[in-house]
């Protein structure tokens, strides 16, 4: 037609129609003048742009909103085909899952060595201090250190998370670290498993040890084990002992405050010969006892065959007034039957 005689409406037409069939915009006024074939075809890309540009953005904000999950689930996801790799018990692996999915509901996420390590050194003390600064001075063994001790070794302090049932130490072995309790409850248990004492919030235990307080040296005195879910912080042995360096006279004001901790929970041990003294004695009152029972279960014997003869005459003499009564009765019966007789006969014969 004459409207695309000339070769730029010809352009613009097919521009037009191929921008039109790529965004899918679909049926539309068609233009009859150049200017509106351009003007329709800019606003088409443009539109398209805006729109790719919106959706964009908003997958963008829900990858973001996702990505630490997706991280952490990437995380689980390798630990759980490593565990089906080297055939880990049921058991084992359920208790991985279950601690990876506190750390997730608790925010345990990150490491926090990970996170401030691009801060500068002064940046990370005080963010140190501010987080856990008021847990080191509620623990007991602190409460008489100067403050630049304690900020000190706030700066050492290792966030540790443990499951229900687990064991932080075991008695006996070599003590490299100490624990605060953050957050949780932890039982102290004897050998056989009974629970000693019970550690909350703001407790703390490893200390005789990592200060050698006491006869054990820096062997654990008792075994802890976790209840539920706890957060801990560790102080190792090597950080104290360099902030310990720097204050001197701290070392003494912690070994006596382990001191009285020790002596207020531990009872004064008994010599070697008290303790034979006493186990002779206890083995010669249990022999006695068992004497005294056994006179008393002979005693016991004879009084109850004693009992049953007295009931055995009893029944006999029961079952011998029984038959008394009966004869009597039945003698008395017949009796009573003939003068019936003659009753009857006496009465036939009037």
């Amino acid at each position: 037609t004459t409207m695309y005689a000339n070769v730029a409406m010809k352009y613009a037409y097919s521009l037009h129609w191929s921008t039109q069939t790529m965004t899918t915009i679909g049926e539309v006024q068609a233009p009859t003048q150049l200017w509106e074939f351009i003007y329709l075809t800019i606003t088409f890309l443009l539109g398209v742009m805006i729109f790719a540009s919106i959706v964009g953005s908003i997958g963008n904000i829900i990858t973001n909103i996702t990505a630490n999950r997706s991280a952490f689930q990437d995380r689980l996801d390798h630990l759980k085909e490593y565990m089906g790799y080297r055939n880990v018990g049921k058991d084992l692996q359920n208790r991985i899952i279950r601690w990876f999915d506190y750390l997730w509901a608790q925010r345990h996420t990150f490491e926090e060595e990970e996170v401030l390590k691009y801060l500068p050194d002064k940046l990370q003390a005080e963010m140190a201090i501010h987080v856990h600064l008021a847990t080191l001075k509620q623990v007991e063994l602190f409460q008489n250190c100067e403050s630049g001790f304690l900020i000190a070794l706030v700066l050492k302090l290792k966030h540790q998370v443990y499951s229900p049932g687990d064991y932080v130490c075991r008695k006996g072995d070599i003590g490299r670290e100490m624990f605060i309790v953050k957050q949780g409850m932890l039982q102290v248990t004897a050998d056989d498993g009974r629970a000693l004492a019970t550690l909350s919030d703001g407790s703390y235990f490893g200390e005789i040890s990592l200060l050698n307080v006491g006869k054990n040296g820096n062997r654990r005195t008792a075994n802890v084990r976790s209840v539920g879910y706890s957060d801990l912080f560790c102080l190792r042995k090597e950080d104290l002992l360099h902030a310990l360096n720097d204050y001197p006279e701290m070392r003494e004001v912690l070994k006596e405050a382990a001191r009285k901790k020790l002596a207020r929970d531990t009872k004064p041990d008994k010599d070697d010969d008290t303790q034979e003294t006493e186990r002779r004695i206890s083995f010669t009152n249990s022999v006695e006892l068992a004497d005294t029972l056994g006179k008393r279960l002979d005693e016991l014997e004879k009084l109850v065959l004693t009992l049953a003869k007295e009931v055995k005459t009893t029944n006999e003499n029961v079952l011998s007034l029984q038959r008394h009564l009966i004869t009597p009765h039945s003698q008395q019966q017949p009796t009573g039957s003939s003068s019936g007789v003659l009753r009857d006969s006496s009465s036939c014969s009037d």
